[in-house]
Formats: C-alpha cells, structure tokens, sequence
C-alpha cells in the first residue's frame, strides 16, 4: 500500500494490486475514508466514495489533492510503470 503524502493528519494512499483501475487516490484521516479518480487530461477530481467523510473533510482533502495534483499522478505513473 504506497503512501503518497501524510499532510494534516491525512495519508494519501493507493494499493499496489491497482494498477488496473484509471489513476485515483485513497485518503484516511481518522475515520474519515475517501477515494477519488483523479482526471489528468482535465486536471480535476471526481469522488468515487467516502465514508464518514464531513463536509469540512471533503474540502479539506479536495484541496490536498489539488495541491498534490503532480506529485500523485507521477507516483502511480512511477510506480505502475506507466
């Protein structure tokens, strides 16, 4: 399970038997959960599930992920070989 980034108490992650799946990013933060497809060609992010995710949260890791948008598309370019 490559971790991405920790930032503000948040671990961006994804699972190493992914690969397959169109690039996206697991976020934890306590007992919030989120995966997010990240869309490369258009530079955004569309939800795939969450799950006790508040509304502060989700702006919260949106905003990470944004932030991070370069760095997580190059580390599962990197680590899938892509």
């Amino acid at each position: 399970m490559p971790t991405v980034l920790y930032i503000s108490g948040w671990r961006l992650f994804f699972y190493s038997n992914e690969g397959s799946e169109p690039i996206h990013i697991h976020a934890q933060k306590a007992d919030m959960e989120c995966k997010f497809w990240i869309l490369s060609e258009e530079v955004d992010i569309k939800e795939a599930f969450s799950y006790n995710l508040s509304t502060s949260g989700r702006k919260e890791v949106r905003k990470i992920i944004f932030k991070n948008f370069d760095l997580i598309v190059d580390s599962w370019n990197s680590y899938f070989n892509k």
